[in-house]
């Protein structure tokens, strides 16, 4: 049932983001007279369709893309026969090149524009929650990746490449995606600043405690007949001391307690609650698998915290949002061109795609990944290869600087260039997706 869920949410945002790409180029097409041929959703042969005004609207059953087919336009139908005819005036290439440049990046303009309005409509229907990096008092802890950079646990970051950042989840998304950055950081009371080396972006993504708050070891939950239940831990207990060494964070005892596994240990703990700080000890089970059954409670610590908004304060704040997600998703992408940063290896192709989806129905989730799909489709389709739309727009460009159109020719064979390409690309992409799920 999990699994069905997700295709059905993976499904419905990929179908809408074909729509809206597409409708973008039809949209302009009908404004500047182009006759539109074919207006299809998936690729193969239509298991449906229907004709109106001389279009034909229809579902190919390859759930997979879209396109809207132009007359007069050498497109991935390689369609090349109308073009031995005259131009007629209702057809693509008799439109003057800016209006031509414009159907071209409508798709990629529409796709902004929903992701816009998703974000805008996220930010007035639930708000924005975040962590907040001034709640972070305690600093951060490191993955042994994390140390290899030059962090210590205990870090407080102050800035990455002079940039501050309040909301935790960008200053980590800056920390997985600049590369070669200078941090200054402020380490056992003194401010300390470093650059760090080129590392593998892919090893970095998939480590999930790469950077984390640190939490001092306050009781939010006790597991009921754990080694703390027996000992009469309590909600808001903090330990202290195990077999009277001091240790005042959280992530000190996840690493200490398994080499006690199977044994009692000794823990310190304070009390406030009888108005005191004195230390108690108490002998605590430690489990075969290094647990005494005691949560932290981190929203004691690091508290979520909601900002609620009007219609019109969604609007600037959805429109920032675009602007960072825009600005996040170029700095992925420039990362797949360097080499060492291994960033090619996190490519995915429509199993990584679906597996980002919850597996339980969640409107505010779907849409988030919504937005950031249709993100990541426009800024995909604007670059400057043959098949996509910015190969088009970069073809028109030189069009309009030079006065002179590429002939039909050497647009068929760039077509063919552009997808294989492509070809190969989702080939790659489905590939690490089969070698996550069946073999790493």
């Amino acid at each position: 049932m999990d699994i069905l869920i997700k295709v059905l949410q993976f499904i419905l945002s990929f179908s809408l983001l074909v729509i809206i790409h597409e409708l973008g180029h039809f949209l302009f097409a009908r404004i500047f007279g182009v006759r539109v041929e074919q207006f299809q959703l998936f690729f193969g042969r239509p298991i449906a369709s229907f004709t109106r005004r001389g279009t034909r609207y229809g579902i190919g059953w390859i759930p997979f893309g879209g396109y809207v087919k132009l007359a007069g336009m050498i497109d991935e139908s390689m369609d090349t026969e109308q073009m031995k005819s005259e131009p007629k005036p209702d057809e693509f290439r008799s439109k003057p090149a800016w209006q031509r440049l414009l159907i071209m990046v409508g798709g990629v303009l529409m796709n902004i524009l929903l992701a816009l309005v998703i974000y805008i409509g996220i930010s007035w229907k639930w708000g924005e929650s975040y962590l907040s990096t001034r709640d972070m008092t305690y600093g951060y802890v490191f993955s042994p990746q994390g140390e290899e950079m030059g962090f210590r646990d205990g870090d407080r970051i102050l800035s990455v490449n002079g940039e501050t950042y309040d909301d935790f989840r960008q200053l980590r998304i800056a920390l997985l995606l600049e590369q070669n950055y200078t941090v200054e950081v402020l380490r056992n009371g003194d401010t300390v600043t470093f650059r760090t080396p080129v590392v593998s972006v892919n090893d970095l993504a998939q480590d999930a405690g790469f950077i984390s708050p640190r939490y001092p070891f306050l009781i939010g939950q006790v597991v009921e007949g754990s080694g703390a239940a027996e000992a009469g831990l309590q909600q808001g207990d903090r330990l202290v001391e195990l077999n009277g060494e001091p240790l005042a964070y959280f992530d000190q005892y996840t690493e200490r307690l398994p080499q006690l596994s199977g044994t009692v240990a000794e823990v310190g703990i304070v009390r406030d609650s009888a108005g005191t700080s004195v230390i108690r000890h108490l002998p605590v089970r430690v489990s075969d698998d290094g647990r005494i059954g005691a949560a932290v409670d981190m929203l004691a610590v690091t508290p979520i915290h909601t900002m609620d908004y009007t219609f019109w304060q969604a609007v600037p704040a959805g429109t920032k949002r675009i602007g960072e997600e825009i600005g996040s998703y170029w700095k992925q992408l420039k990362l797949v061109f360097r080499p060492q940063t291994e960033a090619y290896k996190s490519l995915g192709g429509p199993l990584s795609i679906g597996s980002i989806f919850p597996d339980e129905w969640n409107w505010p989730a779907f849409w988030e990944i919504t937005a950031l799909l249709s993100i990541i489709l426009a800024v995909m389709n604007i670059l400057p290869i043959p098949a996509l739309d910015g190969g088009h727009v970069l073809f028109l460009l030189v069009e309009v600087i030079t006065g002179r159109k590429p002939g039909d020719k050497f647009m068929t064979y760039a077509q063919i260039a552009g997808m294989l390409l492509l070809f190969t690309l989702i080939i790659y992409a489905t590939g690490n997706d089969i070698y996550r799920l069946f073999i790493k």
